[in-house]
């Protein structure tokens, strides 16, 4: 591993780790995401507490943190040092130093770490989200589909990089997402507000 290697590893980890969602909410609402709705910092949540422009801000935002890892990794050392980057961002953005090791739950930056990684795979992740919250309604539903549904994805457009990528990330998220999946079995997990169905608690 050279030094550009690993300045790019370090760097794709501290991008990762910027909490955009409190930036967001803070900066232009006044408010702290964290202690409104289930106080994640996700564009969710920012959906549930701050509205569509906010959710638009924080999800463009931590999209843009995982194509940046990507591209950066990928300038320094190809598609090998891009996926590790990638993956590095998600953790950062999850566990965050910035807030004492929480953070959100990595959906929207391995979205766009997918996106910079191989395009098609980030229409299939944008696609099968999509689906899955309208035939469902939540969020934390298609979140997690869409983040496995890379595995294989990943797998035919990239090869082994991409697809140890998509198997790591999709861990990364179903670990993050265990309250919701504990509602879900309860039947207590509310809906994404986007669709006039109730309130998400993702």
């Amino acid at each position: 591993m050279t030094i550009a290697w690993l300045g790019a590893l370090v760097a794709a980890f501290a991008i990762g780790a910027i909490p955009f969602g409190v930036v967001v909410s803070r900066l232009f609402f006044r408010r702290d995401i964290r202690s409104e709705g289930s106080g994640n910092i996700g564009a969710a949540n920012a959906l549930r507490t701050l509205g569509k422009r906010g959710a638009v801000a924080v999800l463009v935002l931590d999209a843009l943190k995982g194509a940046g890892a990507v591209w950066l990794g990928r300038a320094v050392g190809g598609d090998a040092v891009a996926v590790a980057a990638a993956l590095l961002a998600v953790i950062g953005h999850c566990y965050s130093p910035f807030l004492g090791l929480r953070g959100g739950k990595g959906v929207a930056t391995s979205f766009g770490a997918v996106l910079a990684l191989a395009w098609p795979a980030g229409l299939v992740f944008a696609g099968v989200w999509l689906a899955i919250v309208i035939v469902s309604g939540y969020s934390s539903v298609g979140s997690l589909t869409a983040s496995v549904a890379m595995i294989p994805a990943l797998w035919l457009l990239m090869g082994p990089p991409g697809s140890a990528y998509g198997t790591l990330a999709a861990v990364v998220i179903v670990a993050k997402h265990r309250e919701n999946l504990a509602r879900l079995r309860a039947g207590t997990e509310s809906v994404l507000p986007l669709f006039g169905r109730g309130k998400s608690r993702a």
